[in-house]
Parts: structure tokens; sequence; C-alpha cells
């Protein structure tokens, strides 16, 4: 097991438990001990988790979000699948408004090298533009980060988005269900989805599979404002059909 899939591990297994003890993690991940305190040491400096005597605990109330330093390094692979299979939708010359989130950010890698528009909504993703000059033309909004996330929030960046047509949206996800919709975990940013949305001619979401079936806080929208969801073969079956049925085309990579 590498260092990031144990620190995946680890994390996710601290998250889910509340805590964990050294030597739990040094069961669940067939590491010594040494190399599982110098993991939670490494994770604690991220701002993953907390680190305790004798083991860890979370540093997150239910329903918070996981840190973008965590999940930029989850299901790298699957998420490069749906990067390149989202942008694949996307015709040369079309304008687009990408959403933040570590998906949205592959997929930015992938647009950079087309001959589109592009408005990104996180710091990342804009300065990923920026550093690498290429065919898109990029168009930068106003707005306020979040701290740590770098996502584009306020008056300022829902008056950016007022003011345009896309079209495509290309939106992250926190959790979607046929039931729930489309939620996020920050109220600023769900409403900076919305607007997204609302100035689009067709939604694409784009998220692994472990984030369908799931709720966070606050509400987006419904799974109909979807044109289409771009996930992995990880994907729950019953909660895919459940999102065709609500008139989404669904894509699995």
């Amino acid at each position: 097991m590498s260092n990031a899939d144990r620190h995946r591990v680890i994390a996710r297994a601290v998250g889910e438990a509340g805590s964990a003890t050294v030597q739990e993690l040094a069961r669940l991940t067939g590491a010594s001990e040494m190399t599982i305190r110098r993991d939670l040491d490494a994770l604690a400096g991220q701002g993953v988790l907390e680190r305790v005597r004798g083991g860890a605990r979370t540093l997150l109330l239910r329903g918070e979000e996981p840190p973008f330093a965590l999940r930029v390094r989850d299901a790298v692979d699957a998420k490069r699948r749906i990067a390149a299979e989202a942008s694949a939708l996307i015709a040369d010359g079309e304008t687009v408004v990408l959403d933040s989130g570590t998906t949205c950010l592959e997929v930015a890698r992938l647009l950079r090298e087309r001959p589109v528009t592009v408005m990104p909504l996180s710091l990342q993703a804009i300065h990923l533009f920026g550093e690498q000059p290429g065919p898109a033309t990029l168009v930068v909004p106003g707005g306020q980060p979040r701290a740590a996330e770098g996502a584009l929030t306020g008056p300022l960046t829902l008056a950016s988005l007022a003011a345009l047509r896309f079209d495509t949206a290309v939106i992250g996800c926190c959790g979607l269900s046929a039931a729930d919709g489309l939620t996020a975990y920050d109220l600023d940013d769900a409403a900076v989805k919305r607007a997204a949305i609302a100035a689009a001619r067709r939604a694409v979401l784009v998220t692994d599979g472990g984030k369908l079936g799931h709720t966070a806080f606050a509400h987006v929208g419904p799974a109909a404002r979807l044109h289409t969801l771009v996930t992995d073969v990880d994907a729950p079956a019953e909660e895919v059909a459940a999102l065709q049925e609500c008139g989404t085309t669904v894509r699995t990579v």
C-alpha cells in the first residue's frame, strides 16, 4: 500500500468512526505502528484529523466537507476518467462555466488544451489556466475565495454568473440522490451552483460514485435540472436507475 493509499484509508477510517487508535490503524493497513504515527502526524499537519494520545480523532462535525487537501488525492484515477468523459461532451468553441471541486479541477486540466471559453469558479482552476497559456480563453469572475477550498462565492460571483450565458455548466457534487436532488455542504457554495446551472443551456454533473445516494446540508436543486451525470462504474446501480427515471442521462466510466 502506497503512502497516499494508506493516508486515504486512515482518514476514511477515522472520519467514519470518529476516532481510531494507532493499533487499530496498524491492523487495518498492515503497516507498523511507527509508520502509522508518522502518517497521523502528517495528516494532522494537513488539517485532516486531530492527533490525540494513542491515535487520532476526526475534526469534522457530522455533515462537514472533508478538507480539499484530502479530497484532491482521493479516487484520482476515477476522477480523471470522469473528467475525460465530461471533456468529450464539450465541443470546440463552447462557453463553459466550471464549478469548484477536485473533479472539476481535473476537467480544467483538459479544457485548457481546447479552443473553448471557460469561466472557472475556483482559484485553483484559474491558476491552472493562467500558468500555461493555451488555446482556451479564460474569463475570471469576481468573488471571495473560501479558505483552503479556493471556491469563489458571494455577491460578486453571483453577479458574474448573472451577467453571462454559457453553453455548458460543469458542476461538482457534494451529494446527489433522486429523492433529495443535488446538495452542497456550504450555503454560499449551493447558491453559486444554482446560479451556474441557471446561466447555462445544460448542466453536466461530474462526481465519483461515492457521492450518489448521499445528501449534504444545503439544497441546490432537483436531479431533473441535470442534463447529464458523469460518474464511475462503482456508482450504486439503484441510484443510477432512479436518476435516469428523473430524466438525467447517466454516463459511467
